[in-house]
């Protein structure tokens, strides 16, 4: 009788354990089948086809089986056509679907955009239909919930913030900053005249002091670590891009990259308290009257606010400063590098931009108004944006049913705007679309694309579009007219071209160009 009892008493927890395991079968089933067969039944109804739908990965393992073909080796020669390369999979299936078209990225659709009025759409937004798409795993440990990820009440009051921090005003504050960054730069050039220098490290070194002294009042030496480790969970999250997650799977079961990435975000938090500690203790002691006027004093000040309506967390603090340090570094740095690459193999555009430098700054020392007066450098900085947009795309999740163009989208799909095949449409562009030309940009944007201004998005679009993008080309004026004043320079014949997508386009293998002094 005990025997059996116990048996009896031992079936129960396993006949419970089976039930919860049958269950939670049930739930993946429908939610990684089920929901995206019926769904990719409805969206070929209205006309939004593409590859269909395979288990659980969706698109993704034959778009990194493309990715990882064209990725194998560097560009036969240099073309400014890396969609192909930077997209083959989006590339491909435009050939065969159309402009529009949906994929899928695990069990989520994605349908792709390139067309200016679709963009002038969702830029508008006044359904209230588009939310940001949170980004999952390591890039979400890497940028938590800072103003580019964040929305709702919680965004408008970190865009508030970093609007203050980099207005009109607060960059002609910025100047002396970036002048005496570049100045650095400089004199270290001083030893390469006549030789070869790669200039993207170069950059990458100038961005980092330029953001570190002007967002942060440090220096490159302080914020060194900051730096090193996110450059590691940069690596990390791209590594990872195409893996697929089993929802609610990551609270249990931790990759050796997800408990890397999380071991580096705890070091960059810890930098970044130490940073703010020092702050707050100058206060403190009487050794400074408030925290700045700096984005991190802006974001210290609203730590420390009265107001509660008006506070952020310690967690948001953190959050800001490590994409800001991310993005003000990571942008300029790879726009600087194109447009060094793009004037040493187009010497005429180099020595236009000189002359227009030398009619108004001369070789005196740079001010805001002069720099402001550059046109030919800001045509050679906006058609670099076009051939080499810092961010390829541009992800939005759709809240609730709504008409976009000709496509209806139903709640829960999400849609890419597909920026590089904007910034390279002949319709647009003209014949010339993959050709280095500033001239387009001689009468402005709207002019440029033929009044589609949509066409031209290297920074975003709508409310969300970059808050730092003002000082990234501020800061990149700056160090190009510096530079133009010094030297000129040619491309070294070592160069191989090799654009990579990391975060940004980035060069693979680096720009190395011959320095000659003026």
């Amino acid at each position: 009788m005990m025997d059996n009892l116990t048996a009896s008493q031992m079936l129960i927890p396993m006949t419970l354990c089976l039930g919860f395991l049958g269950a939670a079968l049930i739930i993946f089933l429908h939610n990684m089948l089920v929901k995206p067969l019926l769904l990719q039944r409805r969206l070929n109804s209205l006309g939004a086809r593409g590859p269909s739908y395979k288990f659980f990965f969706g698109n993704t393992l034959e778009m990194k089986k493309l990715r990882q073909a064209s990725m194998a080796k560097p560009m036969s020669g240099i073309s400014h056509d890396i969609y192909p390369r930077l997209q083959p999979h989006l590339s491909a299936w435009t050939k065969t679907y159309g402009r529009n078209f949906t994929f899928w990225f695990g069990s989520r659709p994605f349908l792709v955009l390139s067309e200016p009025n679709l963009v002038k759409e969702v830029a508008a937004d006044r359904e209230k239909a588009y939310r940001k798409v949170e980004p999952k795993g390591i890039m979400k440990t890497m940028l938590g919930d800072g103003l580019v990820t964040s929305g709702g009440e919680k965004w408008v009051k970190m865009r508030k913030l970093a609007n203050h921090a980099f207005n009109g005003e607060s960059l002609k504050n910025m100047t002396s900053a970036m002048i005496a960054s570049t100045e650095m730069m400089l004199e270290r050039w001083k030893n390469h005249v006549g030789k070869e220098i790669e200039v993207y490290e170069e950059f990458k070194f100038l961005t980092s002091e330029v953001i570190s002294r002007t967002a942060f009042g440090s220096n490159f030496v302080e914020g060194k670590r900051i730096f090193n480790l996110l450059s590691k969970m940069v690596e990390l999250a791209a590594a990872n891009f195409f893996k697929v997650r089993i929802p609610g799977i990551s609270k249990i079961y931790k990759s050796r990259d997800d408990t890397e990435a999380e071991k580096l975000e705890q070091g960059i938090r810890a930098v970044i308290q130490g940073m703010l500690r020092k702050r707050e203790e100058m206060v403190a002691n009487g050794e400074a009257e408030d925290f700045g006027s700096d984005f991190c004093g802006l974001l210290l000040s609203s730590y420390h606010e009265t107001d509660e309506s008006k506070r952020i967390s310690e967690d948001d603090l953190i959050d800001e400063c490590k994409t800001v340090y991310l993005a003000g570094q990571e942008t300029t740095n790879t726009l600087l590098s194109w447009v060094m690459l793009l004037l040493s193999i187009h010497t005429d555009w180099q020595e236009k931009a000189r002359s227009e430098v030398q009619t108004h700054l001369g070789d005196r020392a740079h001010d805001a108004d002069g720099i402001s007066k550059l046109k030919t450098v800001s045509m050679i900085i906006n058609e670099t944006l076009r051939l080499y947009p810092p961010a390829i795309g541009m992800a939005r999740r759709v809240v609730k049913e709504v008409q976009l163009g000709k496509h209806t989208l139903p709640k829960n799909t999400y849609f890419t705007i597909d920026t590089l095949t904007l910034h390279q449409d002949p319709e647009i562009w003209g014949e010339d679309a993959l050709q280095f030309n500033p001239e387009r940009f001689s009468e402005g944007v709207a002019k440029a694309t033929k009044n589609n201004a949509s066409a031209f998005v290297p920074f975003g679009i709508g409310q969300r579009v970059c808050a730092g993008s003002n000082f990234a080309a501020h800061e990149a004026k700056i160090a190009l007219a510096m530079i133009l004043q010094r030297y000129a320079f040619t491309l070294s014949p070592a160069y191989v071209h090799s654009p990579l997508q990391i975060i940004t386009i980035r060069p693979e293998h680096g720009v190395q160009v011959i320095l000659h002094a003026l």
